[in-house]
């Protein structure tokens, strides 16, 4: 077979062992005494010296299979297997038992030896149990959380709650918790971080040896065993005992039940496959002396040659040599063991011993052989094994300060990788089949700061003194003492050194990448590049669609690195195609094509698109298709959509079979048959419709015209080629259908296209997510240094006579510097594993990408609904990244285009953020809170600013669409972000009750400094004016909406009233006050936009002559009276919630909604034109609900008891706005003529009960039949006149009868028609 990878090839058939008579004298190849010394050297036992009969028979070929018998015979075989097997029930390799024997959620690697918890307590045991002899096996720990490793046998039963070592015959140890576990717990053992060579992973070897159980938990290769930790376990009937764990969530580790060399061997309970492993060995050893010597047969001598420079030339008598080495060794390199124990430490003794450039020639003269004299299936089995080893080695390697161990692994893997044909075997069938290789590309945080030796790398602990994640605090380097600087700056140098070594574990991991994108290693078969896609489509699908399913999940942790990763490369071949093409793009411009999203060509599997279903978008808009793409959708393929859709079923493949034959090409002269593979019944729904298009079956190979249209098909991506994917000279690969907006040149090659779209699907699965969970560790940071700073505070004032208050405060002090310079030296890590400079570059990337891709689409016009939505929610979440867990070590205002970037996304959500082309609601809710975050802070809102004029107007025109046209909420927190600030009492940033408290977050948009945007405020104001009916709509649905909020807020605390009241011992449900809380700021921020377009406009209600001002002006004096009805009359309802003080109604307070309601009144009564102050008046008191009552509680007077009350208590706090610039409006009201309306001199009622449920200010004196609830007059006919349904039950009134408490009938009835 040939070997590629080196400078010569060979055919293993000519080289076959034989004994015929005819090959009897193979010694003429090169003479006797030369080819005797070379065999001599070659297979010499330096352990076992060979007879003197040996070494005067000259060896041969003919003589040398009887020579390798001997060298390689191994005594006790027999008795050493026939031991091994006895004592012990089930399969002879022993792996997890992932079918039956295991209770919770669980990730159990494929190899069935490594776990990770994905439940409160999972457990499970092996396949196999022992009742008699000594047995061990290992567990390598990655994690530090509880788990509990021990035996137990098939009787026990566990729960979440119970695990190994909590039931009767179940036996465990903990080595985080330093505990032993039977039933009850008691301390065995040391605590780990106490070791001192605690640098290395943690081992437990647990021991069974006939009635007692060992546990042996290593810190380093020369640990002592902790001793008999149970002794007299229960033995006879039934009574054997399986290997076992139980593990909480997110834990992991991994076994070896010895079908790997145990880490931390002890003693004779842990032998080894001896005789398999001595022969390997000696295997080994002539193969080393093959690479180390070299035949002259001109001189006839032996040369000794290094191994890095030693060439297989074609010699005879070399390739006979090493035939007869590998006719022995391939079936022990298929053996895990024998792999990890022989070939990998050769191997990596390769890699340590020398250079790069060395290495890489060994282990590819290595390959090279194994290809060449091995079966196919020996060299298969041999590479899977390695890299599992390899992978497995990586995984579990400790973490040292020069990161070492990974190094060599990783360039192990990459030398490994070079060699052509093992790299696309194992791209093929193993690195995505059966091994999760992303974990190539992970670097795993240390279990402890020692463990890394971060303590000597970083011998100097800094943090910040308050941290701010906008960016960086300048007040803290000009406040910073003599001291801190010198502190902070000996951290940054110790920081810096950790980046440097984790650097060079990053650049090998990009290498791998490197070499698995590589697409020009084509020849004889498929390229590397077009494998990887393959595997990596499906990596992600099953990301994709198991993100509700955690087993089948990739660790977003893993994910993060594979993505910075992948980013490297893709930008490196990018750029390397655009040195050798100078019509492309570089990668800072890069972006995807939108016709990648509707021609069928890339696989979107059930995601979501920015328009609904894809079956729904290629019905509905296939016209558009045709006419801006050329590109029409095959009728049978929409008809089988359709069934879809009804029928999740899969299609039988004899009705798919049935169906006509149709064109591919509108253009063509001949229909071609329907290819077999789309009706394979193997394909289901996703595979037949939403995959990749087959161009190379449906693009005709001749240029089509303007006028011609090309039909798509669908393809999945495992029978992709290269020219599917690049296109040919008539066929645009993945460009297929470029609409005319976009370019021609070529943006780069179509498959870094596709990877580039594969990235920005991974940042959406689970990067962003885990982004924001690593900054918990911040988080701790910035907790214990505030905590630090108030326990010294406290020493500082502390009285030297209190001893006992300065030990406990000194103790305190001590423990949080302790736990502060743990996590300053953990966040030196995570700034340098996740939140690097560059790392932060590779997300701004990311975030223009999607920006230019956003924008390429939105120039389609329809065809922009075919986008998936995970490039909008990518674009907004790498903002919100960059923005939020960067700082304040990076600053977004340092990257390169930052505020061109700020305008550009700020263009996208102002202009879609209302896009009818958007039909998800998830995605519009996104784009809606994204742009009221983005309006919140400064930087943002200038960017707003700077978008086009027309694209300004646009987006204010559509906040001013009347509310019931889409979720309001949102929509009204924009407008009063830009009115805050110029409000009347509206320039806090925190409600003034609210200021002694501590804020949970203070970096939330909501607690920003007011940042109003008068530009957008006038847009607003020249809108309003513009058209009749703009302001009466947009009025109209505010007013709505304030009744709903308000009239929902005070049933809800009328609820939360009477549960508090009840004597016996009741909660309030946190979700009721968290709604409660809702609708009151709801109700406040309405008003505030009702305030700001007063003040913008104030004629929309003053000047009567325009339509619908005179109804509009009355609507909301009506409110503003129940309003202030509801909340200014003392001992009422609000009065008791707001005292009451509950935890999740801390907002709910006088002042926010009185103010709101006071900036109004004053716009209205005091600084507008005479003749609209005077209308305004009028109508304020001409209202049924006014209370004069109201006033005086705006102006902090007293108000006259009710008949039968006492007088408050005169040292009680009252509410007033006096200091609120309410003067001027007590002057006016003093000087306008009383009223002689009876609700100005009218008294409370007595009860409250009495009251009118919806103004508040009038008895009841009506009830609505047939439903039963009441009012007062005045609120029914104002409702009767555009609703006939009831308040409060929405029922249809019939009639409305008059209504009196002491009465004892109804009098006149009136019809509410």
């Amino acid at each position: 077979m040939a070997s590629k990878g080196s400078s010569m090839s060979f055919s293993r058939k000519s080289y076959r062992l034989t004994s015929d008579a005819e090959k009897s004298r193979v010694t003429g190849i090169v003479h006797e005494k030369l080819l005797n010394d070379y065999l001599h050297r070659i297979f010499s036992s330096p352990e076992h010296a060979p007879p003197l009969a040996l070494l005067r028979k000259p060896l041969n070929f003919q003589n040398l299979p009887e020579h390798l018998d001997q060298l390689l015979h191994v005594e006790d075989e027999d008795e050493e297997s026939q031991g091994q097997a006895e004592g012990r029930l089930g399969p002879s390799t022993v792996v997890l038992d992932h079918t039956g024997g295991f209770e919770g959620l669980l990730l159990v690697d494929d190899d069935l030896l490594g776990v990770i918890g994905h439940s409160n307590f999972g457990t499970i045991r092996s396949t196999t149990c022992v009742y008699k002899g000594k047995w061990l096996y290992e567990v390598l720990i990655s994690s530090q959380g509880l788990m509990q490793i021990g035996w137990c046998t098939i009787s026990c039963r566990f729960n979440q709650e119970e695990g190994v070592g909590d039931t009767h015959n179940s036996y465990a140890y903990d080595g985080n918790r330093v505990r032993k576990w039977n039933v009850t717990t008691t301390n065995y053992g040391k605590v780990r971080a106490e070791s001192p060579a605690a640098r290395l992973p943690v081992s437990v070897l647990t021991g069974w040896a006939g009635t007692q159980v060992l546990c042996l938990p290593f810190c380093s290769r020369n640990g002592v065993s902790l001793g008999t930790a149970f002794e007299n376990l229960s033995r006879g009937l039934g009574m054997a005992y399986f290997p076992a764990i139980s593990l909480s969530f997110k834990e992991s580790v991994a076994f070896n039940f010895g079908s790997r060399p145990l880490r931390y061997p002890f003693g004779k309970k842990s032998d080894p496959p001896r005789a398999d492993l001595v022969r390997a060995q000696k295997l080994l050893g002539c193969f080393r002396a093959v690479l180390s010597v070299e035949l002259d047969p001109v001189e006839g001598r032996l040369v000794e040659k290094d191994s890095s420079e030693w060439q297989l030339q074609g010699q005879p008598t070399v390739l006979l040599t090493l035939a007869h080495i590998f006719h022995r060794f391939a079936p022990l390199l298929r053996k895990v063991y024998l792999v990890e124990a022989v070939l990998v430490s050769f191997l990596r003794g390769v890699v340590e011993a020398g250079t790069p450039a060395q290495a890489q020639s060994v282990v590819r003269q290595v390959l090279d052989l194994l290809w060449l004299f091995m079966e196919d299936y020996e060299v298969q089995d041999c590479l899977k094994q390695l890299m599992m080893s390899l992978l497995r080695l990586y995984r579990f390697s400790p973490i040292v300060p020069d990161l070492g161990l990974q190094t060599h692994y990783l360039r192990l893997t990459i030398a490994i990788l070079r060699h052509e044909k093992s790299r696309k075997f194992l791209l093929s069938n193993v690195l995505f089949d059966v091994l999760r290789s992303v974990v190539f590309f992970y670097i795993k945080s240390p279990l402890r700061v020692e463990e890394a030796g971060l303590q000597e790398l970083i011998p100097t602990t800094w943090w910040p003194r308050r941290s701010s994640r906008e960016g960086k605090d300048n007040k803290d380097v000009k406040d910073e003492t003599a001291e801190e600087r010198v502190r902070r700056r000996a951290y940054e140098r110790g920081c810096q050194r950790l980046k440097k070594r984790i650097e060079v574990v990053e650049e090998l991991q990009v290498q791998i990448l490197k070499l698995l994108l590589n697409n020009k290693d084509d020849n004889g078969g498929e390229a590397s590049r077009y494998i990887f896609l393959t595997k990596f489509r499906k990596f992600l699908q099953e990301n994709a669609s198991g993100r509700g399913n955690m087993p089948v999940l990739c660790p977003p942790e893993y994910m993060v690195c594979f993505l910075h990763r992948l980013i490297s490369a893709l930008r490196y071949y990018w750029d390397e195609y655009k040195a050798s093409n100078p019509r492309a793009s570089f990668s800072e411009e890069a972006y995807i094509p939108p016709q990648i999203f509707y021609n069928g060509k890339v696989d979107y599997f059930d995601l979501q698109r920015l328009g609904g279903l894809l079956s729904h978008l290629r019905k509905t808009l296939k016209d558009d298709l045709a006419s801006k793409a050329n590109i029409l959708i095959d009728p049978l393929e929409l008809q089988a959509a359709t069934m879809d859709d009804l029928d999740e079923d899969e299609e039988p493949a004899p009705a798919a079979a049935q169906r006509p034959t149709q064109a591919l090409a509108m253009g063509g002269v001949l229909p071609l048959p329907r290819p077999s593979w789309l009706s394979s019944p193997t394909l289901g729904r996703a595979n037949r419709f939403l995959s990749t298009a087959a161009v190379s079956l449906m693009t005709p190979r001749r240029p089509l015209s303007t006028s011609e249209k090309v039909k798509v098909r669908t393809l999945s991506a495992e029978q992709r080629t290269r020219e599917d994917i690049e296109g040919s000279h008539w066929n645009e690969g993945l460009l297929l259908g470029r609409p005319p907006e976009e370019p021609e040149q070529p943006l780069t090659e179509n498959s870094l296209l596709e990877v580039l779209d594969g990235a920005v699907m991974m940042y959406s699965l689970s990067v962003h997510q885990q982004l924001g969970k690593m900054v918990g560790v911040s988080d701790d940071v910035n907790e214990y240094a505030m905590a630090l700073r108030d326990t010294e505070d406290k020493l500082r004032r502390c009285p030297k006579r209190r001893k006992d208050i300065l030990a406990e405060l000194t103790k305190s002090q001590k423990v949080f510097s302790e736990k502060l310079d743990h996590l300053s030296r953990r966040l030196a890590w995570v700034h340098a594993t996740v939140y690097s400079q560059e790392k932060m570059l590779d997300l701004y990337w990311l975030l223009r990408v999607c920006l230019r891709t956003i924008e390429h689409g939105d120039r389609t016009g329809s065809l922009f609904a075919f986008m998936p939505e995970f490039y909008v929610s990518v674009a907004i979440n790498s903002y919100s990244a960059l923005k939020n867990y960067f700082g304040p070590v990076h600053s977004m205002e340092e990257l390169p285009g930052y505020e061109e970037t700020l305008t550009r996304l700020a263009a996208i959500l102002a202009k879609h953020f209302a896009d009818t082309r958007i039909v998800g609601t998830d995605i519009r809710d996104s784009l809606m809170q994204a742009l009221a975050s983005y309006v919140c802070y400064p930087h943002s809102l200038r960017a707003v600013e700077r978008i086009p004029e027309e694209q300004r107007v646009a987006m204010v025109r559509s906040l001013l669409a009347p509310y019931e046209q889409r979720p309001w909420a949102q929509t009204n927190w924009i407008l009063v972000r830009l009115w805050r600030g110029c409000g009347f009492g509206y320039r806090y940033t925190r409600l003034p009750h609210l200021l002694k408290t501590k804020p949970e977050d203070a970096n939330l948009p909501s607690l920003q400094k007011p940042c109003p945007s008068t530009l957008l405020q006038q847009h607003m104001a020249e809108l309003l004016r513009e058209g009749p009916d703009v302001a009466p709509s947009f009025l109209n649905s505010v007013l709505n909406q304030l009744n709903w909020a308000f009239s929902e807020f005070i049933g809800m605390i009328q609820e939360i009233q009477q549960a508090a009241e009840r004597l016996e011992r009741n909660f309030v449900d946190s979700r009721q006050l968290k709604v409660c809380a809702t609708c009151f700021d709801l109700s406040v921020s309405l008003l505030r936009v009702l305030e700001m377009t007063v003040t913008l406009v104030p004629e929309i209600l003053l000047d009567w002559t325009r339509p619908a001002s005179e109804m509009l002006l009355r609507r909301l004096a009506q409110l503003l009276n129940q309003v202030l009805n509801r909340v200014t009359a003392e001992r009422n309802l609000f009065d008791r919630v707001v005292t009451l003080r509950l935890p999740g109604l801390e907002s709910v307070d006088h002042y926010p909604i009185l103010v709101a309601v006071t900036g109004i009144l004053v716009r209205l009564l005091v600084q507008g034109p005479a003749s609209g102050t005077e209308r305004a008046t009028s109508v304020l008191l001409a209202d049924p609900c006014f209370q004069l009552r109201s006033v005086c509680h705006l102006l902090g007077q007293p108000e006259p008891p009710a008949p039968g009350t006492a007088l408050p208590a005169p040292d009680r706090k009252r509410f007033s706005l006096q200091s609120c610039e309410w003067n001027r409006v007590s002057v006016y009201l003093s000087g306008r003529p009383t009223p002689t309306h009876p609700a100005l001199c009218s008294l409370q009622p007595t009860s409250e009960e009495d009251l009118c449920p919806i103004c508040y200010a009038h008895p009841i004196s009506a009830v609505f039949q047939p439903c039963g609830h009441k009012s007062c007059k005045a609120c029914i006919n104002q409702h009767l006149m555009n609703n006939k349904d009831c308040f409060f039950c929405k029922a249809t009134i019939v009639s409305v009868e008059d209504w009196e408490k002491a009465a004892s009938a109804s009098t006149t009835t009136s019809s509410a028609a």
